[in-house]
């Protein structure tokens, strides 16, 4: 009877030992995997054109991103999708900002649509990005370099239209530029990291 007692302390004591012992191999694992994809994100930036910029936008994906080359580019192209969709409405509210003059109220109705153009470049960027299992994939990562590449040429167009400074108030460009500039370069990663994909 002793010995039966002592042999089912024995095996429950083992399993508790195994138990944690898993556990512990899960989490090492889980830390792991963790590290890799942001080392993964962190490698990836390195090719972009503004890197810092590139590692605070992105590194929040590396979980859902892991270590897929084709994710990156698809989340770097929907954060760009909305830094546009951010800075339509920026614009949009200074065109109903008071003062606002004739030649302004112009200068900004074409920006905006410049940007919704950048936005819709960006979103063609995605579904194509999304066809690179198709058998044309060449062809859609070609269609998504540019969608991406439009999308800069659109946000650049915008500041294009305000060149004649003196009849633009300088706070209304300010706003303008500083917006378009976040457009460009998350414009200009995303086309970077999708520049290094080969199929």
């Amino acid at each position: 009877m002793a010995s039966s007692c002592k042999s089912l302390i024995l095996l429950q004591l083992f399993s508790v030992v195994l138990f944690f012992s898993q556990t512990h191999l899960l989490v090492t694992a889980a830390k792991d995997s963790g590290q890799a994809n942001t080392n993964f994100v962190k490698t990836k930036c390195k090719i972009t054109t503004y890197p810092s910029l590139c590692l605070k936008t992105l590194l929040p994906y590396s979980s859902s991103v892991k270590t897929n080359s084709i994710k990156l580019c698809k989340e770097a192209l929907n954060v760009a999708t909305k830094g546009a969709r951010d800075a339509s409405t920026i614009v949009l509210n200074l065109k109903k900002q008071k003062g606002i003059t004739r030649y302004e109220a112009a200068a900004i109705k074409d920006c905006i649509e410049d940007v919704n153009d950048a936005v819709y470049e960006l979103k063609r960027a995605v579904d194509a990005m999304g066809h690179l299992g198709d058998k044309d994939k060449a062809f859609q990562l070609a269609n998504a370099k540019t969608y991406a590449s439009a999308a800069i040429t659109d946000a650049d167009s915008c500041t294009g239209g305000l060149t004649d400074q003196g009849k633009v108030n300088p706070k209304v460009m300010d706003a303008i530029n500083r917006s378009m500039a976040v457009v460009i370069k998350l414009s200009s990663n995303a086309l970077s990291l999708i520049n290094h994909i080969y199929i």
